[in-house]
């Protein structure tokens, strides 16, 4: 298998370093798609202003809401990829390859004809502020054009990682995302297109790293090679890709949902709350960046040794990214404390929305490490195959307990500072709950593998 010289060594040697290094090209990769979906906010805040700004900022969760089973579909991909990749089963990996880019045309085609219909109706619902809704229909119904594009990227790079190359897809991310910032400018500064520019610009970066990611996989000789007379489904691989990837998308969606009403409680502040939560979500990303790498080498490092019976180092793997994610909460998290007040002033002067972005970034950076804990441990057991329990862990913990949260003890104090700390609660009480899940599967499954 060719890839895997010039990918990640996962089944051998020190895990700690060999997760770092795998894990970092994806940090940066989630750091540039941070600052390229950034870029959105700063063109149209600093060029049109803060309702424009609050207009972008309001359809994020809404976009996670209608995005995220499919998403969760290409973390099964990775899995079943993984696990083929790791015993050395060719035609296994071949069949899932084929699959998954399948799934992702599909995928991506049903997900733009639902947001395209859906898109004012749900915005509505949401109680967007009258002042910004058309502005944010305009903006969401043309992102969904791109999402066809979306898929078949993520997909792609969700493979690639599976084998151990995490270099690439960060390669094609850097050019398509250098692409997005200079149209962003053009359409916004020079063609003066405000809100429906930004959204061209994230359309045409969308398809172009979809192109580059699927060219890449054609002219592979290796384990990703991507033969286009060879699309199809296959029964076998789909059910495995349906098995984890369904309750991962569900996971995403019912997220989706309570950050939905959440996002609708901060609507309910006015125009300002909304660009303010806007601002400081895109700098709490920077977080989110390492939790969300740590949380794909997790992925890639326990398939592929499940795959290869390597069950003694699954432990390594978990004790790996308990570090990682604690180093980081100290450093990254610190630093935006620090210096929330000068990174909300590159969104905007407005004094009022910088003082109210640093209520969200304060709460959420302080106990950061739970959601850490919480996002990067479900990789670990959708790693070993099991699905399931991470979702109802967060169905339960995360998703109804905001539900909760909103129903009754915002309900009771209806502050802004009441409404941020569900987030800090529920990742505490996930995180707990998801440790247990690990626990819990690899103990069964090395109790199956010394049986079998």
């Amino acid at each position: 298998m060719q890839e895997k010289r010039r990918g990640a060594d996962m089944c051998s040697g020190p895990i700690l370093k060999g997760m770092l290094i795998f894990a970092a090209p994806i940090m940066v990769m989630n750091l540039l798609q941070l600052l390229f979906n950034a870029a959105d906010t700063i063109v149209v805040g600093r060029f049109n202003g803060k309702e424009a700004m609050a207009a972008v900022g309001a359809v994020g969760s809404m976009v996670n809401l209608l995005v995220n089973l499919f998403m969760g579909l290409s973390v099964g991909a990775s899995v079943v990829v993984a696990q083929e990749y790791g015993a050395r089963r060719t035609d296994g990996v071949f069949r899932a390859v084929h699959t998954s880019m399948t799934v992702s045309a599909i995928g991506g085609a049903a997900v733009m004809v639902i947001g395209l219909a859906l898109s004012e109706p749900l915005l509505a619902w949401m109680g967007t502020p009258e002042d910004i809704i058309d502005m944010a229909a305009l903006y969401l119904r043309i992102y969904f054009i791109g999402m066809p594009g979306n898929m078949v990227y993520n997909f792609g790079a969700a493979i690639l990682r599976a084998i151990g190359d995490s270099r690439r897809p960060m390669i094609f991310l850097l050019v398509s995302g250098c692409i997005n910032v200079v149209l962003n400018i053009v359409f916004v500064a020079v063609f003066n297109m405000g809100v429906a520019g930004v959204a061209w610009a994230t359309v045409i970066s969308q398809y172009t790293s979809a192109v580059m990611v699927t060219a890449f996989m054609m002219r592979s000789s290796g384990a990703a090679r991507l033969d286009l007379r060879s699309l199809g489904v296959n029964g076998e691989k789909l059910k495995a890709l349906v098995r984890i990837g369904v309750p991962a998308g569900l996971q995403g969606m019912l997220f989706s949902i309570s950050n939905v009403l959440i996002q609708s409680a901060v609507n309910s502040f006015g125009s300002t709350m909304v660009a303010a939560a806007a601002a400081a979500s895109n700098i709490q990303g920077l977080t989110d960046t390492a939790s969300n790498a740590y949380y794909n080498a997790a992925i890639s490092y326990t398939g592929q040794n499940v795959g290869a019976n390597r069950l003694d180092r699954v432990r390594g793997i978990a004790r790996a990214s308990l570090l990682l994610t604690m180093v980081t909460w100290v450093i990254v998290c610190g630093f935006i404390i620090l210096f929330g007040r000068q990174l909300l002033s590159i969104y905007t002067s407005d004094a009022e929305v910088i003082s109210l972005g640093m209520v969200r970034l304060v709460v959420m950076n302080a106990a950061y490490f739970t959601c850490g804990i919480m996002n990067v441990f479900p990789g670990i057991t959708r790693g070993m195959g099991q699905s399931l329990a991470p979702m109802i862990c967060t169905l339960v913990g995360a998703c109804l307990l905001r539900v909760v949260w909103i129903m009754t003890v915002f309900a009771w104090k209806p502050t802004i500072m009441v409404l941020y700390l569900c987030y800090p609660v529920s990742w505490a009480i996930t995180g707990a709950g998801q440790l247990l899940i690990y626990r819990r599967t690899l103990g069964r499954l090395t109790a199956e593998m010394k049986t079998a």
